[in-house]
């Protein structure tokens, strides 16, 4: 299962591969389960934007977005059944931009082996996404996001059973909302895609603590 990816592309980048506007400058950048990461999602108008949001659902009953979300990841084959994620997935999807993605194989309970997968012509991956809005009266707003899974492709199957749902450009437009699409045709864009990917263990490292949001974190 991803449990990190690395980020931020230049605008020229992101432009050149969707158009997007306001896209965000900047060195390269891992992004770990309650760190923050760059979606693309449709604004109030339906252009295309990018919104800084945190990875995790926040739970409804939570006091603080810092607290650990119950949910980093939405399983295809019940997004739409699911009381967790069905309102996002028909209403609030996204796409997440990556240079790189990594997959952990599980080597105790308490451990995992993780490696890094990457496109060998170096081209960014477009990753589905479900993304919401979570509210308190004291700690103000705060965009979040989970990524969604599909069953593993044959590279990554020798480390996990599940990977991310990987988007082909022609299918950016149905999965953000701007091509009219029912459901079952949404869920046919979530499979397992053959990248022609290399995949590499990756050296440990000691994790940084998570992001601590704005005292205003609303990301509007």
């Amino acid at each position: 299962m991803c449990g990190k990816f690395t980020q931020m592309m230049t605008w020229t980048e992101l432009h050149t591969l969707a158009s997007v506007i306001g896209a965000p400058e900047g060195p390269h950048e891992t992004v770990t389960p309650m760190r923050f990461g760059w979606v693309i999602r449709l604004d109030d108008a339906g252009k295309r934007e990018t919104a800084k949001m945190r990875w995790g659902f926040a739970r409804a009953s939570a006091n603080t977005p810092m607290e650990r979300p119950d949910h980093i990841h939405a399983r295809a084959e019940t997004i739409d059944s699911k009381l967790t994620f069905r309102d996002a997935f028909l209403h609030t999807r996204g796409i997440l931009v990556v240079k790189t993605f990594n997959a952990g194989k599980e080597i105790t309970p308490t451990r995992t082996e993780q490696h890094t997968i990457a496109p060998r012509d170096g081209k960014p991956i477009a990753i589905a996404v479900l993304w919401e809005e979570w509210r308190n009266r004291n700690e103000g707003r705060l965009l979040t996001f989970v990524m969604v899974t599909v069953p593993s492709n044959a590279l990554i199957g020798t480390v996990t059973d599940r990977m991310p749902a990987i988007l082909q450009p022609e299918d950016w437009a149905k999965w953000l909302g701007e091509v009219p699409a029912t459901p079952d045709e949404l869920k046919a864009l979530l499979r397992p895609y053959e990248g022609d990917w290399t995949m590499a263990p990756e050296k440990p490292v000691n994790p940084s603590p998570p992001e601590k949001p704005d005292s205003q974190p609303t990301l509007f």
